[in-house]
């Protein structure tokens, strides 16, 4: 295979990865809103913006570890992208604190 036909393979599976990780991030996005809580995706879906309801910095939430988990505060916290409304529950609590 050329150089020319790899490159363009590694660009169509690092954008069908970023877009399954975008996907995560709206399946999150939805359930912190049925939860009411204030969250908007950032960077062409690079990223998750939860505000805080008292005012304070946002929360950044991301997809890492190879899509396997929902990680903010510096990946020191995280939950499984496999469970979009128990991430949700988590970050609200984070959040309300």
């Amino acid at each position: 295979m050329n150089s020319i036909t790899q490159a363009a393979l590694n660009g169509f599976s690092q954008s069908r990865e970023s877009r399954e990780e975008g996907d995560m991030l709206v399946r999150l996005r939805d359930r912190l809103t049925d939860l009411g809580v204030n969250a908007e995706l950032r960077d062409n879906n690079s990223a998750l913006m939860v505000h805080k309801p008292e005012p304070g910095m946002p929360v950044w939430v991301f997809v890492g570890y190879g899509g396997a988990y929902y990680s903010w505060q510096n990946a020191e916290r995280r939950h499984p992208t496999s469970d979009p409304a128990g991430a949700a529950n988590v970050l609200a609590e984070y959040i309300a604190r």
